[in-house]
């Protein structure tokens, strides 16, 4: 009887030991199935999370609220440009150096810098003794001159009677032609000088002469003061006439070919902001310059406006033809350092889905750009075509998690 119940007691212990073994066993499967249920659920949450963050959402009334325009972009015929720059310039026969045709000290000054003035104008007078002396020798050589006249009459005469000596004639008219010459020279110096030969002839003599201007024009710069004494060679006055005045614009080397005299040419001065000036090109250059590689064009300003002035900086664009390519509005382009962006949009039940779109800018006109894709499915996408700048906002607002 003992054995039996000892027997029932270890049988009753095995099975209560292997109940408890099984039911350890699947409560550790249960965690198990549990613990990679949630890790599944974190994952696909995380997953989920994470591809909703792509991009901006935005939805149904934002996007009508905005006022979004959405297309896809459409090719349009625009300009291809030349980027162009250099200065104002005047043709070399409009700009003057004014100097003295003798030495001499300067007595007075006419003009200052920015003074209109017409071709012939004294700017200034001179005073020297020796212009005394030119007047003195001119007035003393005409008189000899006419002495010598007389005297050649008067043995011509004499001659023709055969009375005086045909020696003494022939020598007289030598030294009238040598000195009608000299004469000759005289008056011409003297009317350089600004003086008039017939006055002098008949004894008035001047201590001072006139400097003029060779051409029509305004005053650029004042080299002298009174009292100086000026030479030849001194410049004493730089005049310009900004009649002609056009633009000098430097082409690099790989647009060369593409300029030709006659294309129309969009450019803008420092003088007049946000005024745009239209010129036409009439020469191309033949020579490159060598620092940089590049050749001078010249353009003849259309639509003068303000006051232009030699020397000015210029900044424009060559329109050399017009093509066929895709084009957003200016408005359309978010730009962030020195890339930018197009916003292509996918609707998303309720929502928008806004993702940036790389691009690369060719041309502008008129409010629009052309564009060029980085890869060719991005060019059948729908973009956002104004308001590029809102989008942005948001997206920088957004930024760590989606936005509605």
């Amino acid at each position: 009887m003992n054995n039996t119940h000892i027997s029932q007691t270890k049988s009753n212990q095995a099975l209560y030991t292997l109940r408890w073994i099984v039911g350890a066993v699947a409560m550790i499967t249960l965690l198990s199935i549990t613990a990679c249920n949630d890790e599944e659920k974190i994952t696909d949450h995380s997953d989920e999370e994470e591809k909703h963050e792509e991009g901006l959402h935005l939805s149904n009334q934002q996007v009508e609220a905005l006022q979004l325009t959405i297309d896809t972009v459409s090719t349009r015929a625009m300009a291809r440009l030349v980027e162009v720059n250099g200065v104002l310039e005047v043709p070399p026969q409009n700009e003057a150096a004014v100097t003295a045709y003798i030495g001499a000290n300067v007595v007075e000054i006419n003009v200052i810098e920015g003074d209109k003035i017409q071709k012939g104008q004294a700017l200034a007078h001179l005073s020297h003794p020796q212009l005394i002396k030119i007047q003195s020798d001119y007035s003393q050589s005409w008189h000899e001159m006419d002495y010598l006249q007389k005297e050649y009459n008067r043995q011509n005469t004499l001659y023709e009677e055969e009375v005086g000596s045909g020696r003494d004639m022939q020598k007289t008219a030598a030294e009238l032609a040598s000195l009608g010459a000299s004469i000759s020279g005289q008056e011409s110096q003297l009317r350089l000088l600004g003086l008039d030969p017939t006055s002098i002839r008949k004894g008035v003599i001047t201590d001072r002469i006139p400097v003029k201007s060779p051409i029509s024009g305004y005053i650029k710069e004042v080299h002298i003061k009174t009292g100086q004494y000026v030479g030849p060679e001194y410049e004493m006055f730089e005049v310009v006439n900004i009649h002609h005045i056009h633009a000098d614009m430097m082409v690099f080397e790989k647009d060369v070919s593409k300029v030709k005299v006659g294309q129309k040419v969009r450019f803008s001065v420092e003088t007049l902001p946000g005024e745009e000036l239209m010129a036409e090109v009439y020469s191309v250059g033949k020579s490159f310059e060598s620092k940089p590689k590049a050749v001078h064009i010249h353009a003849e300003i259309e639509n003068k406006k303000g006051l232009l002035i030699p020397g000015m900086y210029v900044r424009g664009q060559v329109i050399t033809d017009k093509t066929k390519q895709p084009a957003v509005p200016e408005e359309a382009i978010a730009k962030e350092g020195d890339r930018n962006y197009l916003f292509s949009v996918k609707k998303q039940g309720e929502e928008w889905l806004f993702e940036k779109t790389e691009i690369v800018l060719d041309n502008q006109n008129d409010g629009w750009v052309s564009v060029k894709f980085m890869s060719p499915e991005d060019a059948n996408k729908k973009y956002v075509m104004n308001k590029a700048y809102y989008l942005v906002a948001e997206t920088k607002k957004g930024e760590g998690g989606h936005h509605h």
